[in-house]
């Protein structure tokens, strides 16, 4: 959420990155809506003192009258106290509205671009940050994609998942569930290996932590909700993880704060018909691991370089072509201040498919969630929040099995030998 503050302030830089979000002039004019709403408030919170302070003062002076003895005045001075409390509640509850209405407003407003974010409407304007060099694997016109292969060598089964479940919930079995544990062992250990620390969260959050993080209010419909005791599935690590430090203020000597960890995630978001959704291409419940740096605002971009970079490492490790995009202001997610993608190329359906985005969301994220640091003059400052996926594994594992394939079997990387303890799917 942008603070009230930096709307004042910076009304045009922000009406220009919802624009560069593809924003309608119709719809920036919430950024007037707030700046009154927020004087209203704070004229509000002004006589709301007034009336206060009023009451305060009468209720000493009661005090003084009653020891001199003149009840009557006191009496008639308790009546204007009375009605002073009346016009406080009034005054208080109309506040009260007023603050709902400002937040209403204000947590429909995305986050503002950064001023590197490249201009676009949709994927097709992404640009591309780093190309892959080297010519992509091609493979021989009988290949398989990864649905035949999974059914060749019983690695997972969706049609099980749809009797457990329903449609996007795969049944991974023998090499291909050991596979999928031998991914997220080597994700966890090259995170903490680069001084991430490991968290096992919950995989059930509350209204606040989702809100907190910017998935509520679930504008597209992505979240399990668990309606009887009003908890969410988590869509990602990332929701459990930074609401660690929900509501602390954190000593400036300790940032960077530093943290992965491995979860299922849950998410309800519908998929159309056709092969870019078949297999795992697109499923309801898919593991990943999560890196989440909180850090300070001078150090956040270089941070964010830092965690492309140790992606850009997994995927190398893993010996898959990738290349990385910069997202343009309006394929961008709604928190985010800058984002980039990593897609790997699956070789038999001849496409790229995302595998992590790594984002840098500035203060939005922590001004919902109060997580602050205090500075070396003593000052309390909001903290940048990041994250990434390090890795999401249904999609990795879909490339490793086409790209790999060969007529004896499908090939497992030499980083993963020691993890799946087998080197090739036969």
């Amino acid at each position: 959420m942008l603070t009230l503050k930096t709307i004042r302030d910076e009304k045009q830089r922000i009406i220009a990155g919802l624009r560069k979000r593809n924003w309608p002039a119709r719809q920036t004019q919430v950024i007037d809506q707030i700046i009154q709403l927020d004087e209203v408030r704070r004229n509000g919170q002004k006589n709301l003192d007034d009336l206060l302070s009023e009451q305060n003062r009468l209720s000493k002076q009661i005090g003084q009258l009653m020891a001199q003895g003149k009840k009557d005045e006191a009496e008639s001075m308790k009546l204007q106290v009375a009605a002073l409390k009346e016009k406080s509640r009034e005054q208080e509850e109309q506040q009260r509205q007023t603050e709902l209405k400002l937040d209403e407003l204000l947590y429909s407003v995305p986050n503002c671009p950064h001023k590197s974010v490249p201009k676009g409407k949709t994927a097709e304007d992404n640009k591309v940050a780093k190309a892959w060099s080297k010519p992509l694997p091609e493979l021989p016109e009988d290949s398989l994609a990864h649905w035949d292969l999974a059914k060749k060598y019983n690695l997972f089964d969706l049609e099980t998942g749809v009797k457990l479940t329903g449609a996007g919930f795969p049944v991974y079995r023998g090499k291909g569930a050991r596979l999928q544990r031998a991914l997220v062992q080597f994700f966890l250990d090259e995170a903490v290996k680069a001084g991430f620390e490991e968290i096992q969260p919950p995989l059930l959050v509350n209204e606040d932590s989702a809100r907190g993080t910017g998935q509520l209010p679930d504008k597209e419909g992505q979240m399990y909700h668990c309606t009887v005791d009003n908890l969410y599935l988590i869509p990602t690590a990332e929701v459990p993880v930074t609401n660690i430090v929900r509501n602390d203020i954190l000593a400036e000597k300790d940032l960077p704060i530093k943290m992965t960890a491995y979860t299922p995630c849950f998410r309800r978001e519908a998929g159309a018909w056709g092969a870019h959704v078949r297999g795992l291409n697109r499923v309801h419940q898919f593991d990943k691991v999560e890196i989440v740096v909180i850090d300070h605002p001078d150090r956040s971009y270089k941070t964010h370089q830092e965690m492309i970079r140790h992606v850009e490492k997994l995927m190398k490790k893993l010996e898959l072509p990738f290349r990385i995009l910069l997202l343009c202001g309006g394929d961008m997610g709604f928190a985010s201040a800058k984002t980039y993608d990593f897609e790997v190329w699956s070789a038999a359906q001849k496409r790229w498919l995302e595998v992590s985005s790594v984002s840098n969301f500035e203060t939005f994220q922590t001004n919902r969630l109060k997580t602050r640091y205090r500075d070396a003059s003593g000052q309390i400052q909001l903290a940048h929040s990041l994250n990434g996926s390090a890795l999401a594994l249904a999609r990795i594992v879909a490339a490793l099995l086409e790209n790999n394939q060969t007529p004896e079997g499908i090939k497992i990387p030499k980083a993963l030998w020691k993890y799946t303890g087998f080197k090739m799917i036969d």
